[in-house]
């Protein structure tokens, strides 16, 4: 089997629940969306079989896996993690959630949808330890029939680079002030670019 591999990385988590945390992150090519603002390049990858991807994984000193992408979902992840899981590792997933995800397969699923500019699209996943939602000034009410389904709601502003620093700031200050009249939600920002890491 081959999979479309974009990068494999050892980085901390820099935004959500396990902000922080020291992750290996497996990048995955294609997506079902085109978000404007996605800061993932994956229309280039690499195919790569099983064997390579355990090799790269297990290069790194850690054990907690994300999978991401372009859309995770797409592929089947249950021969990856059927190997991996008997040495000690856990696996998340970072989806857009138009695609159902295999019961009991994942340790920690997180959902970001994007039915803020893509109204309508059906979300599949709508259960998980994390919703994530990228705001841009949507209304909250979006996520009400959503939003039951987990048990962490984070809402983060959407970093654009090709504005400008003002833009952007105005956008976060507008992220806070959505977090403070909605005290279920917090406040997710990704703190791996501030820092300049991957």
């Amino acid at each position: 089997m081959q999979y479309p591999i974009v990068e494999i990385f050892h980085s901390v988590q820099g935004e959500g629940y396990h902000s922080g945390v020291s992750s290996i992150f497996v990048r995955f090519g294609r997506c079902n969306l085109k978000c404007s603002w996605c800061d993932a390049e994956f229309e280039e990858y690499e195919n790569k079989d099983l064997i390579d991807i355990v090799r790269e994984i297990e290069k790194f000193n850690c054990k907690n896996i994300i999978f991401t992408g372009g859309e995770p979902a797409l592929q089947d992840l249950e021969p990856i993690i059927k190997e991996l899981r008997p040495k000690g590792y856990k696996f998340s997933i970072e989806t857009n959630g138009t695609i159902e995800l295999q019961k009991g397969l994942l340790d920690w699923i997180c959902v970001s949808p994007k039915d803020q500019i893509y109204p309508g699209v059906s979300i599949k996943q709508r259960y998980g330890d994390e919703l994530k939602c990228v705001y841009v000034g949507q209304d909250l009410s979006i996520y009400d029939e959503l939003k039951d389904g987990f048990e962490n709601l984070y809402l983060q502003p959407c970093y654009d680079e090709l504005k400008d620093v003002a833009l952007n700031g105005i956008l976060f200050k507008q992220t806070v002030e959505v977090v403070k009249d909605n005290p279920e939600w917090k406040l997710s920002l990704q703190t791996h670019k501030w820092m300049g890491v991957d």
